[in-house]
């Protein structure tokens, strides 16, 4: 099952259940997204039920799937990024035994079309491509085996980041706040079934295409997390339990063969150039410049959509 919010003129949009093909829509029989993931198992049935998709989709009405949620916590899960970040930020973290991860910005998702806007282009502007999940009603203290069942849709995300703000903050020892602008979604929350053998061990499974202004950047795979997604959960529900409509990111899909396949970010192809070169060559982005990010199925399928976005002067 797929779905999509459609912007209405309200802040959380008017939820619709996607074509197979993503051509077409349904109504839902719930309002919004957040509406539907408090009543999971009540209307779960029903959402999946729907066979018949009347309404063309619209690709300019598509907003992020959730446009604002109660929370969002981005972890840091691929290790062959975090290493290369430490490099890059001069930082020395002593070995982990639990996942990393900050809260952000939340009470806005950009939808997968929106220009992105910045105040400046000197803040070191950078794109992370990411996947996610949306959980319903999590118990704190929930085992991550337990979390596993709590997670209701998977989603693709781009992280924005302002870079030249993001070492400072973090060496405060406080976290981020400026340089973690709001983030972007891309047009279809799926079910975790929808990925089929691609969603393993809490994992998404597939490689996720990065574009920097029309040129392939990255195609890292999403397998290879230190933390499944339902240990992230678990971690974050140690101590609370988690509203429905939380959302929890990987962090930036990176790979070990990075220099193979790419980079999910600038910062990452930066951090490569460092070790490799002494020296950084790539530029941060620039007002005007497009990212497109689109995960794909070995068949070409793409079953989040795609996010592609331009940033501009705000």
């Amino acid at each position: 099952m797929r779905l999509a919010t459609l912007r209405d003129g309200t802040k959380d949009g008017r939820l619709v259940v996607v074509s197979p093909d993503g051509t077409a829509c349904a109504a839902a029989p719930c309002g919004t997204l957040q509406e539907a993931l408090e009543n999971w198992d009540a209307v779960c049935a029903d959402l999946a039920a729907i066979a018949t998709f009347p309404d063309a989709l619209d690709p300019a009405l598509l907003a992020a799937p959730l446009p604002r949620a109660w929370q969002w916590l981005d972890g840091s899960a691929f290790p062959s990024h975090g290493d290369l970040m430490d490099k890059m930020l001069g930082m020395t973290k002593p070995p982990l035994t639990a996942p990393l991860m900050y809260q952000g910005t939340s009470d806005k998702f950009y939808g997968p079309n929106d220009d992105v806007k910045f105040p400046s282009a000197d803040l070191s502007i950078d794109f992370e491509g990411e996947f996610g999940v949306i959980v319903d009603f999590v118990p704190m203290g929930s085992t991550p085996a337990q979390c596993l069942e709590h997670i209701r849709l998977v989603v693709q995300i781009n992280d924005w980041s302002l870079r030249a703000l993001a070492g400072p903050e973090m060496k405060t020892g406080f976290g981020w706040v400026q340089a973690k602008p709001p983030c972007a979604m891309a047009p279809f929350a799926v079910t975790p079934d929808e990925l089929g053998a691609h969603w393993r061990n809490g994992r998404v499974c597939l490689d996720l295409l990065v574009d920097w202004n029309g040129a392939r950047f990255g195609a890292a795979n999403g397998e290879p997390m230190d933390y499944g997604f339902h240990e992230l959960v678990a971690h974050a529900a140690r101590t609370r339990d988690l509203v429905a409509g939380t959302v929890i990111g990987s962090g930036t899909v990176s790979n070990e063969n990075f220099r193979e396949i790419g980079s999910s970010c600038i910062a990452e192809r930066r951090g490569i150039e460092i070790v490799d070169e002494g020296a950084a060559r790539t530029e941060f982005m620039q007002f005007g410049d497009t990212v497109r990010m689109e995960a794909v199925m070995p068949d070409g399928r793409a079953p989040f959509g795609a996010i592609d976005q331009r940033v501009v002067q705000a």
